[in-house]
């Protein structure tokens, strides 16, 4: 087996999906090839992160309650033709059922960050940060010059993010890339801190947005705000002071550019 082969059958190897005799020689070839291993085991640790960061809510005590209570009652009222143990095998589904749907629900209809949108958003830019550390996909345009960053971005989306050049302040530009973020295409520009990486999110604001929000999601910070008709969010590793006065930074106003003598 070459690596095209291997590679081609990686998913189904990974999810158990292939007959024994094509599963052992996959193994033969990820214990031979140095290359496919090291892929084998991105996709692991991409798995892992997603899985990890996915949200999971659980119900209100209150909302279980009720449900509770509800299919017992319904329960009762049902005429007695099937055996027992089928009537609470099918209560017991129908309750599971509901609520699962009933923590969707209530998960929908949470506002603000924790829980709803805003926190499936947050969960969204975290597993996108993390994604970049670890496929080998930080930028698309490598360099520190803002006039080469900004620039790259032209017709790429249909906005205009605003770069700056922040290594005097100590967070040098690394350079920039597409994302894909709440069912749309957005910039991402990096910014480094010592040996912290961050990544800075931009994309269109639907609305007026509210003021800067900070949360924590496996280990990483992240900053939310609105400003400029722009949606940001600044993720890393860097702890939330030095996070904060990187946003802080972003925020300030653009200098007007010295006139030329």
């Amino acid at each position: 087996m070459n690596c095209r082969e291997a590679l081609k059958q990686m998913h189904a190897f990974f999810d158990g999906e292939l007959e024994l005799a094509r599963t052992l020689e996959v193994e033969r070839h990820m214990n031979e090839c140095r290359e496919c291993a090291r892929a084998l085991r991105s996709q692991t640790a991409l798995r892992s992160a997603l899985r990890d960061a996915a949200p999971y809510y659980r119900a209100p005590a209150s909302l279980r309650k009720r449900v509770r209570s509800s299919l017992r009652d319904e329960a009762r009222a049902e005429a007695p033709a099937r055996p027992a143990s089928w009537r609470w095998l099918a209560v017991g589904a129908s309750l599971a059922a509901v609520l699962l749907l009933a923590a969707a629900l209530w998960t929908l209809t949470r506002g603000g960050f924790g829980g709803g949108r805003d926190d499936q958003i947050a969960q969204e830019v975290v597993s996108a940060h993390v994604r970049s550390l670890m496929a080998n996909h930080l930028t698309d345009v490598a360099s520190t010059d803002q006039h080469t960053v900004k620039p790259w971005f032209d017709g790429r989306i249909d906005f205009a993010p605003q770069v700056k050049d922040l290594a005097a302040e100590g967070f040098p530009l690394v350079g920039g890339r597409l994302d894909y973020l709440n069912n749309r295409a957005v910039a991402a520009l990096v910014y480094q801190r010592n040996k912290h990486l961050i990544n800075l999110f931009v994309w269109p604001a639907a609305g007026r947005g509210e003021g800067e929000r900070l949360l924590t999601r496996q280990g990483y910070n992240a900053i939310f705000w609105t400003g400029d008709q722009m949606n940001y969010c600044a993720v890393s590793d860097l702890n939330a002071a030095e996070l904060q006065q990187f946003a802080s930074l972003i925020r300030e106003p653009a200098q007007p550019a010295a006139p030329n003598r």
